[in-house]
């Protein structure tokens, strides 16, 4: 990376976090150097005001350096609410709860509460703000006991702030432009190798589940369309001839583990995944989970919310359980229950008037028609796809660092050029 060298000479800025800072740099407060305004946000009980079509920016319409969507309000809707329109080019900063989100407006808008809209100057770089302000608004923000940031008005006039001379700001914006637009190019690279990556692995699964992994074996129809060829020896047969829907109350005052299907995740004991869901207050009455049974989210099978379980338990009696009548091996229908076009499979199969009301019963789930290799092969297939998954999942865990690396290089370098710790060229 580019190497930045030290000013000629600093001078204690009287403030600990920051120590020393460039002799030509001040220290100011806020309010000293920057104009700003807050929003507002209309009554969602009137009628009205939100039928207009006046730009008005929420944290949610913050995303990237410069404003490309908003919300709208109307001119009723922004005049009893007091709201000032904040001018084109306008820094536009959030202090609740995405605390520290900036960008630009790229015409005049109105703001939500939570936003401070930073006017124009001819004496001031607002692009050196943009990368500025982050920093140093945070360190005079409190926090409160779950360790949020919390900031309001007065807090956020009274920030302490780094002054440069305006050339000085206009080197440093222009520099960390280049800098983080090299940096966030390099980033998105990696970010989309990612997702070929984790393409691949899902081809390298769906491959291995519905065709097999020797390539020199005959093909046949499968006479299903989801499945399409499968190898000749393969059978093709109904879900319901291979599992058992199971129904096992649990006992009355047990201690069993709680078990969760995720659709992103599978079947993982509640406890290790608390925040994700209110923890029941009994699992009496809720069905008794083996391991190797199959937990099956009706509400959200078609999403992925089916899985093997690893665990004995108990689960929500608003899951289907599913227990092997044969010996299989679980993971191999695991792998082949969340491919995205048995998903799709599983959508057709489910009833109800829209998506977020389908609920798949076994009824329709066990007509559904699978491939069935033998129990050799499906270990045989699950073997193969371990060691192909690793081989993919260390490619992506490499690159995830070093994503990680650069992120962790752009905030830093962001911090020592707008702190005065290297000058730039």
């Amino acid at each position: 990376m580019h190497k930045l060298e030290k000013y000629s000479s600093y001078k204690d800025s009287g403030v600990e976090w920051l120590g020393e800072i460039p002799s030509e740099w001040e220290v100011k407060s806020l309010k000293y150097i920057l104009s700003f305004t807050t929003g507002g946000t209309p009554s969602s009980h009137i009628s009205g005001y939100y039928d207009g079509n006046e730009p008005w920016v929420t944290i949610a319409d913050i995303d990237g350096k410069y404003i490309n969507k908003t919300h709208f309000v109307s001119k009723n809707g922004a005049k009893n609410t007091n709201m000032i329109l904040s001018p084109k080019g306008s820094l536009l900063y959030s202090f609740k709860l995405s605390v520290g989100q900036v960008a630009f407006t790229s015409s005049d808008v109105y703001t939500n509460e939570a936003i401070i809209s930073i006017y124009p100057h001819k004496n001031l770089n607002l692009n050196f703000w943009y990368y500025s302000l982050p920093i140093f608004v945070i360190k005079n923000a409190n926090t409160n006991i779950y360790g949020a940031f919390l900031l309001n008005q007065d807090l956020i006039k009274n920030s302490t702030l780094l002054f440069p001379p305006l050339q000085e700001q206009q080197n440093i914006a222009s520099f960390l432009d280049t800098k983080t637009e090299q940096l966030d190019i390099a980033i998105k690279q990696k970010e989309q190798l990612i997702e070929l990556l984790k393409e691949r692995k899902q081809i390298v699964i769906n491959d291995a589940v519905t065709k097999g992994i020797d390539k020199t074996v005959t093909m046949k129809d499968s006479g299903v369309e989801w499945i399409g060829k499968i190898p000749e020896h393969w059978k093709v047969e109904k879900v319901k001839y291979i599992f058992n829907l199971i129904i096992d109350p649990a006992p009355n005052n047990n201690n069993f583990e709680l078990l969760s299907i995720y659709t992103d995740i599978g079947v993982k004991p509640r406890k290790e995944l608390v925040e994700k869901g209110n923890k029941a207050s009994t699992t009496d009455g809720y069905w008794q989970v083996k391991k190797g049974d199959f937990i099956v989210n009706k509400l959200l099978a078609w999403m992925g919310a089916i899985g093997l379980s690893e665990y004995d338990g108990v689960t929500s009696p608003a899951y289907d359980i599913l227990r092997a009548i044969n010996p299989i091996e679980g993971v191999y229908f695991h792998e082949l229950f969340r491919m995205k076009v048995f998903s799709l499979e599983m959508k057709k199969h489910s009833r109800g008037i829209m998506d977020m009301r389908l609920r798949l019963y076994f009824d329709k789930f066990g007509d559904i028609r699978v491939p069935l290799p033998s129990v050799e092969e499906q270990k045989g297939i699950v073997k193969y796809i371990k060691i192909n998954s690793d081989k993919i999942d260390n490619a992506i865990d490499l690159q995830q660092k070093q994503i990680d690396k650069l992120k962790e290089y752009k905030t830093s370098l962001i911090d020592n050029v707008v702190t005065g710790k290297v000058r730039v060229a």
